[in-house]
Order: C-alpha cells, then structure tokens, then sequence
C-alpha cells in the first residue's frame, strides 16, 4: 500500500527530491527550504492515505507557509510548482524500481494532495508578493508587466498540471486558473480606464443609461454565477441620459460588482439598479458583504486598499474607477449597511432631455 511505501522509503525521497532541487541554478537551494516542503508533505499524505476522511487542511496549511518562504527566498512561481513536482517525480520511480503494490485510488490521492498543496502554495505565493508589491507603490506602469508576467505564467502552470489528465478542471488548480484569467481581465479592464483617464484620452458624449447598464449586464451574470451570487439587473427608465466616457463608464460599473462579487457570501444577492430625478443620475450596487469595519469607507478608494481576507489583485479598481467619475463630473461613494453588507453609488449629473 502507499501509506507504506511512503513510510518505509521517507529518507530516500526527500533524499532524491533534494537532489532534484539541488540541480537548479538559481537561487541555490538552503537547509530549511523543504523544512515546510517534502518532509511535512509525506507526514500528510502518510495520514491523509490512512483516514477515510478527504480533509486537506493541514496539507493546505504548510503548502501555503511553504509558497510564502519560497518567495522571501526568491523562488519564481514556477520554481514552486516544480518542486512539488519533483516530490511526485521522485515517488513514481522509486516505486517503478521496487515494484511497489500501490493502487490505482492511492496513486489518485497522491495526486489530489498534490494538486491541493500546489494550488495552495502558488495562491499564498502570489498573495505575499501583490503585498509586498503594495507596500512598495511602484510605478503602475511596471506593476501591470509585473503582474500580468505573474498572472499569465500561473495560469499556464494550472493549464499544463490539468492537460496532463491527474486532476480535474473542478479541483484546487482548476480554481488557480480561474482565478489568473479573472486577475488577468481585471488588470486590463483597470489598465484601459487609467491610460484613458491620465492621457486624457476620454470621450464624452451623450450616452443611455439604460444601454451602459445593459452592456454591463450580460458580463456580469456570467461573473455573479461563476461566484455562486444571484444578480439582480432592475433596468432604469428609457431616457435617462449622461455625458461620459462610455468605456470609462463601463469599467466603473463593472469594477463595483466584481468587488460586491468578491465580497459577499455564496449564495448572497447583489442588485443593480439605476434611477434619476430632473438634474442627477444615481447608479447603485447594492452587496451583502456584512457591512464595514466604522469609519473606514472612505480607505476603501485609497490605492492598493483592500478589505476582508480575499485578497486577490491590487486593490486599485475603486481608486480608478473613483478618478473615473469624478473626471465625468460625478462622484461616487459607498453607504454602509449595518449587519448586511453596502451600498455603492456613481452620482452622474444628468443631461437636459433632448
């Protein structure tokens, strides 16, 4: 059985694993790189393999300790998912070479603890740096090549683990692609809006709201679903109009319900709605995210602000979208509702009807 083999043969895998990892040229490995790697890993999967139980913790857990030191050491993204391969490497040839009795569902528990703790790893990884990346306010221009080389390089990782056939779309490293694609689009939806904004390249022009509200819509379903959140779109009143920058619009909307997305439970409800009186147009999104820590709507705008434990991206998207609408001549803001989550608005003048 697996749990055995992996009991008896502990010592020379991590001996061949390190080997593996002492091949690389850069940067060279230390003493206590594996310390929350091979050693621990074995340990899980030794217990995992003996319980009828499918909880992944603690292998979770470390993978996610072990991505984070691997970056303090320098490690690239990639140098984090190969070493998790080189376990697996090492556990397959040395079983080949001693004939080992080792089943067909052990060998595919093997390889869901694999992909959790690469999948983990790599999600901790990639936390850590767009902290570090934060605290350090580079220039945007460079965090967007940064980011998106980072982003494009864990979605190709996640795609090659799953076009081997071991894992399914459905599990941890499925997640990790969708969640690069979903960072990837965000980075460009934001990058297009502050490009427009600071080199003055948007358009203002007579626009519909109920057409903004319908381009944002069809996107937006297929997001809130993927999220497990109901969206609920009440379409505004037919001639209601305002003069803005019709991407830049669209970008502001949009960045507000990807952030109620994020932030409120699955299988909360996130609404969308538009109303006007003779000179303003409001357009709300209305959460339910639990509400706001007191006195902090106002840090949610700043850059590189985030709030809650999801910290996937930057945390530019309301700063931008912010810049947006105030270049329209509008203003956005957040209302706090106690116990249940928040409400954000874009406050647009509106234009005399033609």
């Amino acid at each position: 059985m697996l749990h055995e083999f992996l009991t008896t043969n502990t010592t020379e895998i991590i001996k061949r694993s390190r080997a593996k990892v002492a091949s690389r040229t850069a940067p060279l490995p230390t003493e206590d790189e594996l310390k929350n790697g091979v050693p621990l890993f074995l340990e899980q999967l030794i217990d995992r393999l003996q319980m009828t139980t499918t909880d992944s913790v603690a292998i979770e857990a470390s993978a996610a300790t072990h991505g984070g030191e691997l970056l303090a050491m320098g490690f690239s993204i990639s140098q984090v998912v190969r070493g998790y391969g080189d376990v697996c490497q090492s556990i397959t040839q040395l079983a080949d070479e001693r004939k080992a009795d080792i089943t067909v569902d052990e060998f595919q528990t093997l390889n869901l603890c694999l992909d959790d703790a690469m999948a983990f790893s790599v999600t901790e990884y990639e936390r850590r740096r767009d902290a570090a990346t934060a605290s350090n306010e580079i220039e945007r221009s460079g965090i967007l090549a940064h980011e998106l080389g980072n982003r494009v390089t864990a979605a190709l990782v996640a795609f090659k683990i799953l076009r081997k056939g071991t894992v399914g779309i459905g599990g941890s490293t499925g997640a990790v692609l969708g969640r690069s694609l979903q960072a990837i689009q965000d980075l460009v939806r934001n990058s297009v809006a502050g490009v427009r904004l600071e080199g003055g390249l948007g358009k203002p022009e007579r626009v519909s709201v109920a057409e903004i509200i319908g381009e944002v819509r069809d996107e937006a379903y297929a997001e809130a679903d993927l999220e497990s959140i109901k969206l609920v779109v009440s379409p505004p009143a037919p001639g209601i109009d305002v003069n803005a920058d019709r991407q830049m619009l669209c970008a502001a909307i949009s960045n507000l319900l990807l952030n109620a997305f994020k932030f409120s439970c699955p299988g909360g409800h996130v609404s969308l709605r538009a109303t006007a009186n003779a000179e303003r147009v409001l357009i709300e999104v209305e959460d339910q995210c639990g509400g706001l820590p007191e006195g902090k709507s106002e840090e949610l705008f700043q850059p590189f602000a985030q709030r809650g434990t999801n910290r996937n991206g930057l945390g530019l998207g309301l700063s931008i979208s912010r810049r947006s609408v105030d270049s329209m001549g509008g203003k956005i803001a957040v209302r706090d509702v106690p116990g249940k989550g928040c409400v954000f608005s874009i406050d647009l003048p509106r234009m005399p009807i033609a």
